[in-house]
């Protein structure tokens, strides 16, 4: 074969591999999309970063948590395939996988759910410092700091990104779920707050807005500020990797 011939469908090669690659990565990104039903929008959230994912659906008139699933997952043949961790729906359903047909189209996504093909929106990228999976790792008390093991299957994990948060407590081994919230939330010089815009044990927190202290302290997050009861607050979150 001519040399450059052969260096010209090299780069030909290495060219459309390589883009085969790139359009088979979703950027971590807070993606949203409506479905209107009976008159009711739902919204659906999907938070989304390198290898976890969790969709939450719910509606805010009225306010009501509808379902949340979530778990790491991969990339295959344009289809996200997620193991799941937690299924709020898990003992009527006993779905543990879930497939998501994706594609893009200049440069925007789209998922197959539920018979439908869905533009997903987009916030503009604004990355904070508490962005990131958080584990519920310990609190901190008049009787001082007490820790919990985050290697169990007993987990109590907050997901932020992109100006969105959630919080899922779940059992990795039995795929029990004990509850979620979630909702719009911002994080500056070492103030943090919470909108919520739904919340699985009581509808009615839909819509409140919380306030809070927060300082990063060898990698964990220490959340300050008062419970729902008025009582002081101090939780400890450490990174999951």
């Amino acid at each position: 074969m001519n040399p450059k011939k052969m260096i010209r469908y090299s780069v030909f090669v290495v060219f459309f591999s390589t883009l085969s690659i790139v359009r088979a990565q979703i950027p971590s990104n807070a993606y949203t999309f409506e479905s209107l039903k009976d008159d009711i929008t739902t919204s659906h959230l999907f938070l989304m970063d390198k290898n976890y994912l969790v969709h939450t659906s719910y509606s805010e008139n009225p306010a009501n948590f509808i379902k949340t699933v979530g778990g790491f997952y991969e990339i295959k043949n344009d289809h996200i395939v997620l193991n799941l961790e937690f299924n709020s729906n898990y003992k009527y359903d006993s779905i543990s996988t879930i497939t998501i047909p994706y594609s893009f189209k200049n440069n925007q996504l789209y998922l197959e759910f539920d018979g439908s093909h869905n533009k997903m929106k987009t916030d503009p990228h604004k990355p904070q410092e508490l962005d990131g999976k958080w584990l519920m790792a310990g609190r901190v008390t008049e009787e001082g700091e007490s820790r919990r093991d985050t290697t169990g299957p007993r987990k109590t994990m907050k997901f932020l990104l992109n100006g969105h948060f959630q919080w899922i407590a779940f059992n990795t081994e039995t795929m029990e779920f004990f509850g979620s919230g979630g909702g719009a939330f911002s994080s500056e010089n070492g103030t943090y707050s919470e909108h919520i815009q739904f919340f699985s044990r009581d509808n009615s927190r839909a819509g409140a807005t919380l306030g809070f202290t927060y300082d990063i302290k060898d990698g964990d997050w220490h959340h300050m500020g008062k419970s729902s009861k008025g009582d002081p607050l101090h939780e400890i979150w450490s990174p999951r990797k």
